[in-house]
């Protein structure tokens, strides 16, 4: 599988799984702050689910070589990069360990799923530029 196509798999992964987490944790009654924190809570999950809509609009913009896609890969990634640094900070106050190192692996992947990505798309540039030099 190549860069390009792994990066995007993931970003459409990640929203995927970040809209199915909130559903899940709705349905279960998982979400406290929704009666104690409303203001706060809903505020976060309108980031929340912008930064999935975004990642599954970017994976796919990326993967189907449209001209736009790699811009919206790299805003949502941004995007997904901060949730995944603020969000184990919630889970490992409560003591749920497994759910930091979740977070940790998911953070790697996507930092170096987004500079090789960026990196082949540089050397991308430069070949072209050498040729156009000619």
């Amino acid at each position: 599988m190549n860069v390009k196509k792994a990066a995007s798999v993931y970003a459409i992964f990640m929203g995927l799984c970040m809209i199915g987490m909130w559903v899940m944790f709705y349905l279960s009654g998982s979400i406290p702050e929704l009666e104690t924190k409303p203001v706060e809570i809903a505020m976060h999950l309108i980031a929340e689910f912008t930064t999935a809509a975004l990642l599954i609009l970017g994976g796919y913009g990326l993967l189907k070589d449209q001209p736009w896609g790699m811009n919206i890969y790299c805003i949502s990634m941004g995007m997904l990069l901060y949730t995944l640094m603020m969000s184990p900070g919630y889970f490992l106050q409560k003591g749920e360990l497994s759910f930091g190192i979740m977070f940790g692996a998911f953070f790697i992947t996507a930092v170096l799923l987004t500079y090789l990505l960026l990196k082949q798309k540089n050397k991308q540039v430069q070949c072209i530029e050498e040729e156009l030099k000619k």
